[in-house]
């Protein structure tokens, strides 16, 4: 019995780490263990990554309104001064109203627009001839952000755009007075444009050239041209990027196209006309 006991032991074959079969083993444990790792970490870091992506939209949309400055924000003063922004859905021209009806009853700020505007069922081809901005497709609702006066008066309202520059699509806000014409900022917080010359869209001293301008005049026309450098002159005129044509002529057809008939044009229409955004902003009552 001794013998068999010895020769079962003898015929046990140890694990070699070292051969073809031990090493996909190891490798495939190893796979398995930072799979399991890194799916835990992504759950249980989802909650403070939607946070972010949502502070880096709020400091955005209080940046380019005035609110925020130049002053870096915390986290609880982006609340704080966020309380002055109301979110709120504005049904866009050619708007499918069966499609977003239930939007309707929606908080503003469940809404994923960048979700929607890839969504078949919420989101428009735009024709060509009317695509001046590049984009192809649009939501049918957009969120604007409405920044009211310590009296309760309309004070600013910003409104999300996007366009093709160069090399990418340069997404952004632009903030315009209470008149729905005047520009009072504007900021781009995605693109990929070239470091140095498309790319100075991010750059402060050719951002401080927007406050001010006409975008819009009382027609409801847009009416704000980029220029070649050192050509502004007009009220409706902005110096272009030097050595980025192709850039800066995105950014103008972005911000014609957005605040044109085909974007926020008849909402800013009704700004003008009542005073009262109110009776204007809900999905329901814009087209």
């Amino acid at each position: 019995m001794q013998a068999e006991a010895e020769q079962e032991k003898q015929s046990v074959v140890p694990f070699n780490p070292n051969s073809v079969f031990g090493t996909l083993v190891v490798a495939v444990s190893l796979c398995l263990v930072c799979s399991l790792l890194v799916s835990i970490a992504a759950v249980s870091l989802r909650p403070m990554q939607e946070q972010n992506q949502l502070n880096k939209m709020r400091r955005n949309v209080l940046a380019v309104s005035g609110l925020a400055g130049d002053k870096h924000l915390s986290p609880k003063e982006i609340d704080e001064l966020f309380e002055k922004v109301e979110t709120q859905l504005v049904e866009l021209p050619d708007a499918n109203a069966e499609a977003v009806k239930d939007l309707e009853a929606g908080e503003a700020t469940d809404y994923d627009q960048a979700k929607a505007a890839k969504d078949p069922e919420l989101s428009i081809q735009i024709p060509v001839e009317k695509d001046i901005a590049g984009i192809k497709r649009r939501e049918m609702v957009s969120k604007v952000y409405l920044v009211k006066s310590d009296a309760g008066q309309l004070d600013t309202v910003v409104l999300p755009i996007y366009g093709k520059g160069l090399w990418s699509t340069l997404y952004g806000f632009i903030a315009l007075g209470a008149d729905g014409q005047t520009v009072k900022g504007i900021t781009f917080y995605q693109h990929a444009e070239t470091p140095g010359l498309g790319g100075e869209v991010d750059n402060p001293k050719w951002k401080a050239q927007w406050p001010g301008k006409v975008a819009v005049n009382e027609s409801g026309t847009p009416v704000l041209d980029v220029t070649k450098p050192g050509n502004a002159s007009k009220d409706t005129e902005v110096d272009g990027l030097s050595g980025a044509t192709i850039t800066s002529n995105g950014v103008e057809n972005t911000v014609k196209y957005w605040l044109g008939e085909n974007g926020f044009g008849p909402y800013l229409a009704k700004l003008r006309e009542s005073g009262d955004s109110d009776t204007n902003a809900a999905v329901s009552q814009s087209r």
